[in-house]
């Protein structure tokens, strides 16, 4: 009797057990229900340092940096040079980019290598004579290109806070170019799709195609021209690229091609080193990209408008739901505020302090109702408080002291203008197209500017480019960014909250299915599995407008556990990169 009553109890036992475990689990975002501590995990992880990049061989070469001796800043700039070989869609010499560095030491910077206007630049360059804006002017080819900013920011802060010399952090992009390395499967593809378009370039087409074949997986690709640029970059520094042999061949191009960059654009580039923007969230210090990148201000205000929203209950369809609506309704306003703020602060006088306040943040908050409000009626919110009171790439590195290196970069479209440099083997931007060529005309993302972010000689074009730093109690808590042109912002935004609030390892943080909201168009953008058909049809009746879109963003993201000192690490699925880590 003893024996029947003792196995109907644990029979039952196992049974309380594995329903408990199973409302504990099972949520939209396969995991706890509001668990308490932080999921310290990831598919990748070390001790003494880890580099995420779009590239494993970039990755790879970060991380003999950093095994060398060489510290977050040098592997920084190793990558960032490597990516330029081996993931040239994104990764450049011929661009630009913003970085943010945390030294151990506690020094917290940025660095803005932005591209700038060429100085023969004008307003109303890229409209017709009926006023009417032509994108193909301002999206690709010669017209389109911006003054590039990549080399001379990333030997800047190689400079200041790096450790080693030239030549060893540019040495591997060097043997990455003039020895080749093997294709993967999906940079194969790449090329292949894009062969009409590089074959409007004779330069272009010699390089990026062959010979009407299609490239394949494993084949090993060779640029002997980009080998010789890195070697003048490595030999000469900033005049290897910005006087002397590369500029002449950019200016002479740009003559015979009806570009405007000339010898003195390039003489002329600086790269800037800006005070970073920072808010704390929760108990954690966020740091991002001042302007002319909108990334940070963007991305502090939507995490200020959503701090104090209670963090729904996963089991909960309904609460989901609500919570989705709330942040939605404030992507909406802060896209809103993005069209008319933001811009270039050495031209414009950006409100980045009233933007970024928490005070502001709450006034917004009181806007958001239980349901849709269309944008029309959604306007930049600022007055009104006043008066009440594609293609681009992320990578990030730390080391086992601490430093901390969050880094994007771009081209903007992929493959930026599909003008290759003749003689020179690299892409040039087409990162004019990121200016507001005609205010309330939307660019190639569908991102409408104002008069902030107007065309002026040597001004930079406003980005949604969003390198963040995170610090918990003063030690690093965790380095990410992405590429994805004006889906960045809110890919960064909610693998932050997927970490933070809903405690999730991070790879399944980076690789949750997202949404998007940019105030116009007037629909949601989500991917495949963000919302079920429950949310979905909650959503829709709150009068949003649902549209399935392609993956959007890759995320390379590293989570530090401090106190025991394990780094993890994960390139987003949308991509082939890799971690890195030893």
């Amino acid at each position: 009797m003893f024996r029947k009553n003792f196995g109907v109890l644990v029979i039952f036992s196992l049974i309380v057990l594995f329903l408990y475990y199973a409302s504990y689990f099972n949520s939209p975002f396969g995991e706890k229900k509001n668990p308490k501590y932080i999921n310290y995990s990831s598919d990748v992880s070390g001790e003494n340092g880890m580099v995420v990049s779009a590239s494993k061989y970039a990755s790879e070469t970060g991380l003999e940096i950093l095994k060398l001796g060489g510290n977050a800043i040098d592997a920084a700039v190793a990558t960032a040079f490597a990516l330029a070989v081996t993931y040239p869609q994104a990764g450049n010499i011929g661009g630009g980019g913003f970085m943010i560095i945390r030294t151990k030491d506690s020094v917290i910077t940025s660095i803005d290598f932005r591209e700038k206007a060429p100085s023969a630049s004008s307003r109303n360059m890229y409209l017709d004579e009926k006023g009417d804006f032509v994108p193909e002017k301002s999206q690709v080819g010669y017209l389109s290109c911006g003054v590039p900013g990549s080399v001379a920011g990333l030997l800047y802060v190689l400079d200041k806070y790096g450790t080693m010399t030239r030549k060893e952090v540019i040495s591997p992009a060097i043997n990455l170019a003039e020895n080749g390395f093997k294709l993967e499967k999906e940079f194969a593809a790449s090329l292949n799709y894009h062969y009409d378009e590089f074959g409007d370039y004779p330069e272009t087409k010699k390089i990026f195609t062959k010979n009407g074949l299609n490239y394949f997986e494993g084949e090993v690709f060779y640029q002997q021209d980009l080998a010789n640029t890195l070697k003048l970059i490595m030999d000469e520094g900033r005049d290897g690229f910005y006087t002397g042999t590369i500029a002449d061949l950019i200016d002479n191009q740009m003559k015979n091609n009806g570009g405007l960059i000339t010898k003195v654009d390039l003489a002329n580039y600086q790269p800037v080193e800006r005070k970073v923007l920072t808010a704390n969230y929760k108990g954690y210090d966020i740091y991002s990209m001042a302007p002319p990148s909108s990334g940070g201000v963007a991305l502090i205000t939507l995490l200020n408008m959503v701090e104090y929203e209670p963090v729904p209950d996963t089991n909960s369809k309904a609460d989901y739901a609500a919570y989705l609506n709330t942040v939605i309704e404030s992507m909406k306003q802060v896209y809103a505020d993005r069209s008319k703020y933001l811009g270039d602060p050495d031209f414009y006088d950006v409100p980045v302090q009233d933007l970024i306040s928490k005070h502001y943040a709450k006034h917004l908050r009181k806007k958001i109702t239980d349901v849709s409000t269309p944008s029309s009626e959604i306007k930049p919110g600022l007055e009104d408080y006043y008066r009440e009171s594609n293609e681009t790439t992320h990578f990030s590195v730390i080391d086992k002291e601490g430093n901390m290196v969050s880094v994007t970069t771009t081209l903007n479209n992929l493959y930026g203008s599909f003008v290759v440099v003749n003689g020179a083997g690299f892409l040039l931007n087409d990162e004019m197209d990121d200016f507001a060529s005609k205010p309330g005309e939307p660019n190639m993302y569908g991102l409408i500017g104002s008069e902030a972010n107007s065309i002026q000689p040597n001004k930079r074009m406003l980005s949604s480019m969003t390198p963040t730093i995170i610090l918990k109690d003063g030690n690093p808590f965790m380095v990410l960014g992405s590429p994805g042109g004006g889906r960045i912002i809110t890919a960064v935004f909610q693998t932050i909250l997927n970490v933070i609030d809903f405690k999730m390892p991070l790879n399944a943080a980076a690789d949750r299915p997202r949404f998007h909201h940019q105030w116009y168009p007037e629909y949601v953008q989500y991917e495949d599995g963000a919302f079920d058909s429950t949310i979905a049809a909650d959503l829709i009746s709150k009068g949003h407008i649902l549209k399935p879109i392609p993956d959007f963003g890759m995320v390379e993201a590293i989570l530090i556990d401090w106190k025991n000192h394990v780094y993890y690490g994960h390139s987003d699925r949308r991509g082939y990169g890799k971690a890195e880590a030893y």
